[in-house]
């Protein structure tokens, strides 16, 4: 088992994984995310998380962030308190609240989620794993290792970042139809492509539980699936990769 912790702009997430089957091991519990969220108040929420579930001391914990990691330090940050610019969250979190953790974006949480436990499990080679949301998150996992901070939602389209022409959001403020948005996606999709060669292409994000409506009439150079976790992919890719970290040694 191992512990995952999803941290959001509106709440907190955590559950044990059973990493046998990629299954919460207990019912989920969200605290609302602290405002200001400050890092001192966002650990003192994971801290609430970590004591609800009375984890022993040697359960792999590992975090998702809204931002760009290096080396468990965070880049930049958008939907969180800018004191989070520059915090290193393992060091933060071992000092705040006494645990190792590891620190992970969330779209590559999500993304090695779908390699180890869903779309993507057993596929050799290169996946790409997309969200579609508010803008567009991805991960690259090529022969199930992760390649950190893709942010393939930033390549260039049209002068600005892709996600600008097609992300959901972008489907709903400019009242495109299925159809319309489909056009958008098979030029982000095919740019990526043909980048990149993947073997398998990935798209999770709340709109793929809707992925009738699009994801056929997309073609590319390889197969593109909807994900299987969704909702649940976050805390799971977050716990499996601090087993992989701690197994690691």
């Amino acid at each position: 088992m191992a512990f995952g912790i999803d941290i959001g702009g509106s709440g907190i997430k955590g559950a044990p994984v059973d990493l046998e089957t990629g299954e919460f091991a207990a019912e989920r519990l969200r605290i609302e995310t602290p405002q200001p969220s400050t890092p001192e108040a966002v650990c003192a929420t994971c801290a609430e998380l970590i004591n609800h579930f009375d984890l022993d001391p040697e359960v792999p914990i590992g975090i998702t962030f809204p931002a760009p990691m290096k080396h468990n330090t965070i880049r930049f940050v958008a939907n969180l308190d800018q004191a989070w610019t520059g915090q290193n969250v393992s060091a933060l979190m071992k000092e705040q609240i006494g645990r190792e953790v590891i620190a992970v974006n969330d779209a590559d949480a999500a993304g090695f989620a779908e390699t180890a436990f869903g779309a993507a499990k057993d596929v050799p080679g290169l996946v790409i794993a997309t969200t579609l949301g508010t803008g567009i998150g991805s991960a690259l996992i090529y022969n199930g290792v992760l390649v950190e901070n893709s942010e393939l939602g930033h390549l260039k389209m049209y002068g600005d970042s892709a996600e600008k022409y097609a992300a959901a959001s972008i489907r709903k403020l400019e009242n495109l139809s299925w159809p319309e948005w489909t056009a958008r996606l098979q030029e982000y999709f095919g740019y990526v492509d043909m980048l990149f060669s993947p073997d398998l292409i990935v798209v999770g994000g709340g709109v793929s539980k809707k992925h009738e409506k699009f994801l056929p009439n997309i073609k590319l150079g390889c197969p593109i699936v909807p994900a299987h976790l969704r909702n649940t992919a976050g805390i799971v890719g977050a716990a499996a990769l601090a087993a992989q970290a701690k197994a690691e040694g």
